[in-house]
């Protein structure tokens, strides 16, 4: 099957734009802010506070791990655990091709598990750990740190992220896809940073078999553990980003953080039980869960797909788009198809003209959902005029350039 374009009717010869509630001006300009130079100030000086704020946890880190196991021992464990993150990076990068988030965010995301999130999630378990271990033993205090206190630091230090995104970067955050996106990611960092620790310590306790038995055990069996428990709570608040209710909002990724501990909390129990228990965990509650968050990853995209198809009808029936052009951005087979489509009518030009075509209208699309739901930010009719704008300057360049 190969994807044509299809006429589309002049927005100036349908009636209006028919997709309240708003009505596209194509006069319409926006008017500069007068404050330009005060925000890029204030965006040097966040940007500024990230960089010193990540280089010190590295630092950090580094310091820890060279004291802790060496610093030949180190590097060995970081290439180590590496390997898993090109499987579990590439499935939520997978999973966001429909309207993909911006890589400095995904960049941000990762690097606030592998170095904020760890940093302090060691600082609060370590300390957590001493205060019991005063009231107790040793081996009892590593458990309840292990079973009860890790789920709730580590979760909610994971979760904060994807929360910070929400509330911050509201026009960026479409939903239930990019909750587990950006849940996925930043718990990726952190069980990177953990797997160092873990497989650095077991091979300067045990040499290459034990740390050969580690790997398997993180890095084979069990590489997407941490990404599962926090997209709980990225499916939480992506559920609120599209709540028209109130409580909604709220409950939502209350609940989703609570199950993310939970089932942290559970992981972590057949862990310490070891043996018949590890065994147990792994076989009747990790491996389910896996097939289910596997089934949720597959679900979720496919959902996207219909849901920007339903919120780009509207612009269809205005004459901002065809039917046919509908149809292709429903689904990543035909988008493909209308690349090539593109790249042939039109070279590379037409090639990237569609790809920024396809892009803006996921955009609009998760947009209008956002504003069919009340979820929009003041920005929204902004923003919807100008994704307008480009999706009829693209059109232009991947048909025109071929004539």
């Amino acid at each position: 099957m190969s994807w044509q374009q299809a006429p589309v009717a002049p927005p100036s010869q349908v009636p209006g734009h028919l997709a309240e509630p708003t009505a596209y001006d194509p006069g319409y300009q926006p008017q500069g802010g007068g404050h330009t130079s005060r925000r890029a100030l204030r965006g040097w000086l966040l940007t500024g506070l990230i960089i010193a704020g990540f280089t010190i946890a590295a630092l950090a880190l580094a310091a820890y791990f060279q004291a802790s196991i060496g610093l030949m021992t180190a590097l060995l464990a970081l290439l180590l655990a590496a390997l898993p993150l090109g499987v579990v990076v590439p499935t939520f990068l997978w999973l966001d091709r429909f309207e993909a988030e911006p890589t400095k965010y995904l960049v941000f995301a990762f690097l606030w598990g592998a170095l904020v999130a760890s940093v302090l999630a060691a600082l609060f378990n370590t300390g957590a750990m001493l205060v019991i271990q005063s009231a107790s033993d040793p081996t009892s205090a590593m458990a309840t740190t292990a079973v009860v206190v890790a789920p709730i630091v580590e979760e909610t230090l994971k979760g904060l992220l994807v929360l910070i995104v929400w509330r911050l970067r509201r026009r960026e955050f479409d939903g239930l896809i990019d909750g587990l996106v950006y849940a996925g990611i930043t718990a990726a960092g952190f069980a990177f940073t953990e797997n160092i620790q873990y497989l650095g310590q077991g091979y300067a306790a045990g040499g290459g078999e034990v740390l050969a038995a580690t790997f398997v055990g993180r890095g084979i069996m069990s590489p997407f553990a941490h990404p599962m428990f926090t997209c709980l709570t990225g499916i939480g608040i992506g559920i609120a980003a599209t709540a028209r209710s109130t409580g909604v909002r709220i409950v939502a990724p209350i609940t989703g953080w609570v199950l993310a501990m939970l089932a942290h909390g559970l992981w972590n129990l057949s862990a310490v039980t070891g043996g018949a228990g590890l065994l147990v965990g792994y076989f009747l509650v990790g491996v389910p869960v896996f097939c289910a968050f596997v089934g949720l990853v597959i679900w979720a995209r496919r959902r996207e797909g219909r849901l920007i198809g339903r919120h780009l009808s509207p612009y269809a029936d205005a004459g901002w788009l065809s039917p046919s052009e509908v149809i292709m951005l429903s689904s990543m087979g035909h988008r493909r198809e209308a690349r090539v489509w593109a790249k042939t009518n039109a070279g590379s030009t037409g090639l990237k003209a569609m790809r920024q075509f396809q892009d803006a209208a996921s955009e609009l699309g998760l947009l209008r959902q956002r504003m069919y739901h009340q979820a929009a930010d003041a920005h929204a009719l902004t923003a919807e005029r100008k994704l307008l704008d480009e999706l009829t300057v693209a059109r232009r360049t991947f048909i025109g350039s071929g004539r």
